[in-house]
Parts: structure tokens; sequence; C-alpha cells
């Protein structure tokens, strides 16, 4: 059976649209996309088949923070320290579990997260002192379609807007699609989540639309907003990343000199750096 790439008619208004409003043989999504000759219907480019590795317990070493596998009888302390308390309530708002008004729920709930895969659960260490300031995840680990998630995202307040919380996402990152393997990376958040949104914009995941009435949680409606990186885009979301981490994008006092929204092409008046 053969194949002809598709040839691209005009987008935009101009664009001949079908039902839903998507332009018929114009699958922006897809560069790569070809015609069937046979049928005369688009169909999606080649794909290498290999399969993405499943993330390990691993170790990923920044110049701000290290992502360390979670380590309850390590970790447990300091994340308690760091996450507990009605002032750190709306930290675990948008989360499916928590907070926790007693430390023994809290160890509990680390135990648990630490037994599994998938999710496979990282603390997020600052680099300086070492104690554990924040937590991230691996999570809807799908190697054969080359698809991982990264979410459960629980971040401190003293791990909240700085360097290390970019270098965190940055690290997870980069060992998804370089180290693993993975062609597409997710984030998912409640569709509520103004934070979790722009954060998600700033890092360079592309917004894909809502998954309307998709989960309930603590007994309320979750709308899901998703995102993704795909492989394609990673080098040049690696790039804004890594300019923005680089020591000579902050002057003395510690302010950038450009935000990573506008390095991804963003209006950074609309995000916060």
């Amino acid at each position: 059976m053969s194949h002809r790439r598709i040839r691209r008619g005009p987008r935009g208004p101009d664009a001949r649209p079908t039902h839903s409003g998507a332009p018929m043989t114009d699958p922006a999504t897809d560069p790569d996309a070809e015609i069937d000759q046979d049928t005369g219907l688009p169909i999606g480019a080649v794909v290498n088949p290999t399969a993405a590795r499943a993330p390990e317990r691993v170790t990923l070493a920044g110049r701000y923070v290290t992502v360390a596998p979670l380590d309850p009888a390590a970790h447990g302390d300091a994340l308690w320290g760091a996450t507990s308390g009605h002032a750190n309530d709306r930290l675990w708002l948008y989360l499916a579990y928590g907070p926790f008004p007693e430390r023994a729920g809290f160890d509990a709930h680390l135990a648990q997260m630490a037994s599994t895969s998938d999710p496979l659960t990282f603390a997020v260490l600052d680099q300086a002192s070492g104690r554990a300031i924040g937590i991230a995840t691996y999570l809807r680990v799908e190697p054969a379609q080359r698809c991982i998630e990264v979410g459960h995202i629980l971040f401190s307040p003293a791990l909240q807007r700085t360097r290390g919380a970019t270098e965190a996402m940055y690290l997870m990152a980069r060992h998804a699609f370089e180290d693993l393997g993975y062609r597409r990376y997710e984030w998912k958040c409640h569709a509520l989540n103004a934070r979790s949104h722009r954060a998600a914009l700033r890092l360079g995941f592309t917004f894909e639309g809502v998954f309307r009435e998709h989960l309930i949680v603590k007994g309320r409606n979750r709308d899901t907003a998703w995102f993704s990186i795909i492989e394609r885009e990673w080098p040049t979301r690696r790039a804004a990343l890594e300019r923005w981490l680089d020591p000579a994008n902050f002057d003395a006092s510690g302010e950038q000199r450009l935000s990573l929204s506008a390095l991804n092409g963003m209006d950074a008046g609309a995000t916060p750096s």
C-alpha cells in the first residue's frame, strides 16, 4: 500500500472546515501525515515502534535541586514541616488527597506513594541544605505509546516560584525525553486551578483542551485541563529552560533578566515567571 504526503491547504478562516470546525486535510497536529493512496483518506505519520523505557528510581541532580526517589524515612520530617498546617491547606486543595491534620495520616500517605511504580514518586531536595521541599511523580506511564505524565506535584512555599522549582520540572522532562525515550510528556490539572494552568504554559506545555466532568475528587466535580510537550518541541523547550536557569540570566539581586514565558514565546505579562 502506498501513501503520499498531504498537500497543505489554507489555514485559519480560509480553510475548509469539517462539522467540528477543523480543516479536512490539514491535520496541523501531525505535520508528517500522509494520504492513503487506496482510500484517499489522511493517515498518521509512520512512527518508530520501539517502546520507551519505564522510569526507575534514579536520582537527577541539578544546580539548585536534586530530584531523588521518595524515601519516607529520610524525607518525611522535612516534607511534613514544609507542607502541613492550616496555612498550607491551599497546597492540597486540587489534589485527590490531603491535607492531613495528623502526622500518622501523612506518613501513611507517603508510604503508599513510595510503594508504587505508577505513580513513581520523587522528592525534590534543596541542593544547599539537602532538605526535602517538594514532591513530583511520573504517572500514567505507557512505554508502548511512549507517553508519560508528570503530576501529583506538591511544592512547598520554600520551593514555589524559585529556580529550583523550574529546575525540578526541567530535570524530569529531560529524563523522560532523552534518557527514557518518550515522545509525549503530559501535564493535567483541575480546570479551575489557574496557578497550575499558568505554570504549565510557562514551562512550555501546549494547552490541548478540557475534559468536562472528567473526575469526581473529594466529592466534587473536576473538569480536567490537558497540556503536553511532544518530542519535536522538546529541543526548543530545553533551550529555553536552560537559558532561563543559567546563572547569567539573574542579576546581583537575583532578579531574572529574561522570563521563561518570554523565552517560550508567550506573553510574559500573562504568566508568572
